[in-house]
């Protein structure tokens, strides 16, 4: 049996249901994320997959299900999930265009700052080493970046909150096959500091290369889990996701 499956996890879900009305999007989702692991959700435009991040961040109040953060049961407001480590990079980014490089990110620490943490906005520093582009670009206006470059910020900002678990959705939308690269590159890179990744990708290909564990959601159900690369192996992915059949 995989660590994955046998490590403690850190956020775990069970039998999560989302209706918009007559029309259920979520049905009985369950799933877990080990600390310090990539898990991938996958599965194809309209799934579930976006509904389910939003969710587990507390932004549907339509949710029903058991949903467990370090044990307990999150809190409710999606300020308090940000302040106990809940930290989601939506699929649109939702930058402040007008805004720079450095400004967006230091409100990304909004939350520690209001709790009255000193070294808070320090963590800025963090984010440059990890980020040498952004760097290069502080004092620009966030909507002069380039995609790959936005798709950056919008992930350093999250991880100006120091997240335990990132929830990223679609983080390759839209961008280069190398930009794509260097961002998976970079989400390996979070595993390795320590934090927990809920990856929901269209990029199958890229993401059970990257992932430990993954999930595939089809109508709004898991019909698939297991380890990454035994996924990639799967006749029913390889035909599906993957190009193959």
């Amino acid at each position: 049996m995989s660590a994955i499956a046998t490590a403690p996890a850190l956020l775990e879900v069970e039998d999560l249901h989302v209706r918009y009305g007559r029309v259920e999007a979520l049905s009985g989702v369950s799933l877990a994320v080990p600390p310090g692991s990539i898990v991938t959700v996958i599965g194809p435009n309209g799934a579930g997959k976006s509904t389910l991040l939003n969710a587990l961040m507390g932004l549907l109040p339509c949710a029903s299900g058991r949903i467990r953060y370090g044990g307990v049961a999150p809190p409710s407001a999606v300020e308090a999930r940000v302040a106990a480590g809940l930290s989601l990079v939506p699929e649109r980014r939702e930058l402040f265009a007008s805004m720079t490089v450095r400004d967006n990110l230091l409100l990304g620490a909004y939350a520690r700052v209001r709790a009255g943490e000193r070294r808070a906005t320090a963590t800025i520093d963090e984010i440059y080493a990890r980020f040498p582009r952004l760097h290069e670009r502080r004092e620009q206006l966030a909507g002069t970046l380039s995609g790959g470059e936005r798709q950056m910020l919008a992930i350093g900002r999250a991880l100006m909150a120091r997240p335990r678990l990132l929830m990223l959705d679609e983080p390759s939308l839209g961008l280069a096959p190398l930009i794509v690269r260097d961002i998976f590159r970079i989400v390996a890179g979070l595993r390795e500091a320590g934090v927990a990744i809920l990856l929901v990708e269209q990029n199958a290909r890229a993401a059970l290369q990257v992932a430990d564990y993954g999930y595939v959601i089809e109508t709004g159900a898991v019909v698939l889990e297991g380890a990454a690369e035994l996924l990639a192996r799967d006749e029913r992915v390889v035909a599906s996701y993957l190009g193959g059949g």
